[in-house]
Parts: structure tokens; sequence; C-alpha cells
């Protein structure tokens, strides 16, 4: 390219990669060790170090896309990138070539590895659920055009799983097995283990959790907590915290939600927050958290384990009690 385009291409990768707290690829490397049992050789941990940037890459792709489809203004607390001076709708190309930058990365280190076409498929397929969950969000719940009757508590778990939880916690696992030569199945103390089957179980619901963390903590969290102000009732968010709401609300309360959320005006937010502390929603959500933190700990102490510790080949329980310690009861 010419250098004018190479300079462009690293603005592009420079302000929109890192700045996150890079959760995602770092577990990538947590998770490698955590299966091998061992400090990680050099070459180890560049190949799973590099697969987190991968998962970064990823991110960025998502989040300069989603600014645009949202027209929101800040990101990490500096501008959109689309909003930068002269970037405009070249953040279009920019997201796609954020994209393209992965299959780069992975053609030119992993192209010899007996992995790679996982790995391809992983990210592949990983895209192209979490394009299918920010469809079905951008359609049931558009910021100008408020029906509260295109909600539940199901389309709320469909676009958590898909829009969150592939990307942001299976796909950061599932990478670290395909490097550590974890197979499609294995025996353990004569159970026969579907290892990948047992990790998207447990991850889907832990990213389930984290996602209605996250929509509880803009409604209940300060700023000084969660860095932000909450902005999910004003936007028309097909939150967790009013398909709560939907479920239990008395007809008066349900018209009260109609009328004002999806709103701008402070009063009419105020409003939808008086019917949230109505059904006793910050209770309802501690006894979610409770149950789905037991229910998590059954079927991690359900995942088989080998007596004898083992290089990489077989999961581990301490890959998800690792994420679960993380979140549990987080405030920000």
């Amino acid at each position: 390219m010419p250098p004018e385009a190479v300079e462009w291409y690293r603005r592009n990768l420079d302000f929109n990669v890192p700045g996150g707290k890079l959760n995602r690829g770092m577990s990538v490397v947590d998770s490698v060790e955590i299966l091998r049992g061992r400090t990680l050789t050099d070459d180890e941990y560049f190949k799973a170090a590099l697969l987190g940037w991968c998962i970064e890459l990823l991110q960025a792709f998502f989040l300069v896309s989603d600014d645009m489809m949202d027209q929101s203004i800040t990101r990490r607390g500096q501008p959109c990138w689309y909003r930068i001076p002269g970037v405009n709708n070249i953040a279009i190309n920019d997201s796609f070539m954020l994209e393209g930058a992965i299959y780069h990365l992975l053609k030119k280190h992993f192209r010899s590895e007996t992995y790679y076409v996982h790995l391809l498929e992983l990210f592949h397929d990983t895209t192209f659920q979490t394009e299918m969950g920010q469809l079905v969000d951008l359609i049931t719940a558009p910021e100008d055009h408020v029906d509260l009757a295109k909600f539940s508590l199901k389309k709320h778990a469909f676009i958590v799983q898909y829009k969150t939880a592939y990307y942001s916690f299976y796909l950061s696992v599932a990478l670290a097995m395909r490097v550590c030569g974890v197979p499609e199945s294995y025996d353990v103390k004569g159970e026969t283990v579907r290892p990948y089957d047992v990790s998207l179980s447990i991850l889907l619901s832990l990213g389930e959790y984290f996602q209605i963390q996250d929509d509880f903590l803009d409604y209940a969290g300060t700023p000084e907590q969660i860095g932000k102000i909450g902005t999910d009732i004003v936007d028309n968010k097909c939150s967790w915290c009013v398909n709560v709401a939907l479920e239990v609300a008395t007809p008066e309360q349900r018209a009260v939600l109609d009328a004002n959320y999806g709103r701008k005006e402070a009063d009419k937010e105020a409003r939808v927050k008086e019917v949230f502390e109505a059904i006793g929603l910050r209770a309802r959500y501690a006894a979610y958290e409770e149950g789905v933190k037991a229910r998590l700990d059954e079927m991690i102490a359900g995942v088989p384990e080998p007596d004898v510790p083992v290089d990489g080949g077989v999961l581990k329980r301490a890959v998800f009690t690792t994420f679960l310690n993380k979140i549990y009861k987080r405030t920000k």
C-alpha cells in the first residue's frame, strides 16, 4: 500500500484495538496456562497472546461498526473513530480492515498447525453468531421506535448469548483448547467427555450472567462505580431490567412503562425507575445472582477430570472457576 494508506491503517489499529480492559485477549493466555498446568514456553505464550490479540481485533471491528449503527458519541473516554475529523464513513472500510487483520495473522503464524482450520472456523462462526445477535437487537429495540411488545426474557437471552457470550466467553476458551490439543471427545474414568459441548454450555451461561450484571448495573450502579451514567432506559435497550418488569408488572405499571420507556426526558426515566423499585428489582436481581452462581458451581463441579495432572489435552474446571470468580458480585 502507499505510505499514506499504511499510516492510516496504523492509526486505525492504534486508536481502536488497545484501550479496553483486554479481558477477552488475556483469557486466552490464562486458559492455555491452566490447561497446560505449567509456565508456558516463549513460543506457546506468543501463540496464545497472538490469538488473544485476534479477539481484540474482532472486538474492535464490532465496536467501530456498532458505534456507527448506534450513532454513538464516545467510546472508552474518547470520540468514536467515525467522529474523528476526516474519518466519517471511511470507518466502515476501516472496520473491515480490522477484521481482515485477524485472518492475515492466523495465516502467517498458524497455517502449518494441524488446528489451523479449527481456528478459522471459530473466528468465522463466532463473527456470524455475533452479527445475528446484533441484528435481533437492532430490530427489537430501535432507539427511535419504542414497542415493548417486541421485548421478552427469551429474546433478551438470545441477544445476550449471540451478541456477547460467544465472542466474549466461549471464543477465548475454545481457542485455548485447540492450541492445547483438546480433542472433540475423550474418556475420563469410563465417562465420555465432549469438552467443546461442555465448555459451550457453561460459558454461554456465564456470558448471560455477565450481561445481566451489566444491565442491572446500568440501572442500579453509580457513575463512580461503573464509570458512566446509565442510559439503557432512555436508549430503549432490550435490557434484563425492563424484561423482568414486563413479566411481573400490573396493568397500571405496564401502562407507565409503555408511556415512558425509551424516552429522553428525565422525568419519564424517573417514572420507569419507580416501577423498577416497586416490583423489587434489586431483590429479584440478588435472587437471580445467587441462583445462577449455584447453578454454575454445579455445572463446573460436574466436569470430569483425571486424577493425575495432564499437560493439555483435557478440560479443567479451573478454566471456568477463573471466569466465575472474576465476575461474581462485581460492581463495575
